[in-house]
């Protein structure tokens, strides 16, 4: 009978309304505590080249951090009516802010890829922000389908802004961003229940338009060679190089790792060991078991989101944390596939993880949307207001 009674007082825990409002916070304090030690440790090596201060890159990350939990608590406290006229202007400001890398002087060319801006000595990406632009302005144009004009087509209202969105980036030649704000896009057409044909699609662009810019490339082609085999001597010392040794990193590092700090992969073997493979700095330093933990925290963080989504009452607040849920969710994918190489190398990070300004704050913004719109639930605002944390009412 003990038992029966202590198994229904858990039960009732994870069905409690504002669990998944705790869970998002404390997965979010748990992956920024992991990406700034892991920043600190996979950066050390390139930082002391770039300044002769191995500090530098953490340096700037915390910086960003800080900006980033300043724009939480904004969009956190912002009441939807306010989100509501953000949106409206949202594409447009995200139009602007990804014309600003072909400013002379302004814009910077990496890898290639013309889609960062250097502003005051610090490196920024608008297409970070355009993400949440997007999810925002679709999220209204849908919003404004469910309200008030029944019949009309949830595709043909929101494909002008990714059009539009997708053409600025691909002139940028930022493929991977591009293929993650298709995917973002499919993930919200999803939620609105559309028929198969839509998707079918939209599959159909990406693979006509992708698939010319992959062939146009001999470097992107050789990615897709060096997939299934990076350790190929015809990719090994091109583009099979990163892949090869984040596998090499992540099999070194066995069950406990070799200790935070002990990574030799990035002693300039692994390229962005701090950026788009830090998962491989993980398994190597951290071990499986750091490997499994940041999964966890992830997977914890996305279905909160999801959880919360669901419980959305409002349309806009749905779209939003289904988008923001998509964004997470598949760039993580998207990060870990190119790590583990089963996918291309695809120049994402890993959400919160990895170092990067521009994706902290904009992660950020998101979260704090989500928890605002969570705060604003009637049942949530109660046990808020019953828990007797102040700063959470």
């Amino acid at each position: 009978m003990s038992s029966n009674l202590t198994l229904r007082k858990y039960s009732r825990i994870f069905t409690r309304p504002e669990l998944p409002y705790f869970l998002i916070i404390w997965s979010t304090v748990f992956l920024c505590a992991l990406g700034l030690t892991m920043v600190l440790s996979a950066s050390t090596v390139k930082s002391l080249q770039e300044s002769g201060n191995t500090y530098s890159i953490f340096i700037r990350q915390f910086f960003f951090l800080i900006l980033g939990a300043m724009a939480t608590y904004w969009a956190y406290r912002v009441q939807g009516g306010i989100w509501q006229r953000i949106a409206k202007i949202s594409l447009s400001i995200s139009i602007v802010i990804l014309l600003l890398p072909f400013i002379p002087n302004l814009g910077k060319n990496i890898n290639g890829n013309r889609n960062w801006i250097e502003i005051l000595g610090f490196t920024l990406q608008p297409s970070e922000f355009a993400k949440f632009g997007l999810i925002l302005w679709c999220a209204l144009q849908l919003r404004n389908i469910d309200v008030s004009i029944k019949g009309k087509n949830p595709f043909i209202a929101i494909l002008p802004g990714l059009v539009i969105i997708e053409g600025l980036i691909l002139m940028e030649r930022d493929l991977g961003t591009a293929l993650l704000i298709l995917l973002i896009f499919a993930g919200i057409l999803f939620t609105t229940g559309a028929p198969i044909k839509h998707f079918i699609i939209v599959a159909a662009l990406g693979v006509i338009v992708g698939g010319a810019f992959i062939i146009s490339s001999s470097y992107r082609v050789s990615r897709f060679g060096a997939l299934f085999n990076p350790f190929d001597e015809r990719y090994y010392k091109f583009s099979g190089w990163q892949p090869a040794h984040s596998i090499m990193g992540l099999a070194s590092g066995g069950l406990w790792g070799s200790g935070l700090g002990g990574s030799k992969q990035k002693w300039a073997n692994l390229a962005e060991a701090h950026t788009d493979f830090i998962f491989a700095v993980i398994g190597e330093e951290l071990g499986l078991f750091g490997t499994l933990a940041t999964l966890l925290l992830l997977s914890i963080l996305i279905f909160s989101i999801f959880k919360l989504a669901l419980r959305a009452h409002d349309p806009m607040v749905r779209y939003v944390a289904s988008g923001f849920g998509c964004w997470i969710a598949i760039q993580t994918i998207l990060n870990i596939g190119s790590a583990i190489s089963v996918l291309p190398v695809v120049g994402v990070t890993l959400p919160l993880v990895s170092y990067g300004g521009s994706a902290l704050i904009a992660t950020y913004m998101g979260i704090g949307f989500v928890l605002g719109a969570a705060r604003r639930d009637p049942a949530i605002y109660k046990e808020l207001q019953e828990s007797g944390i102040k700063w959470l009412r």
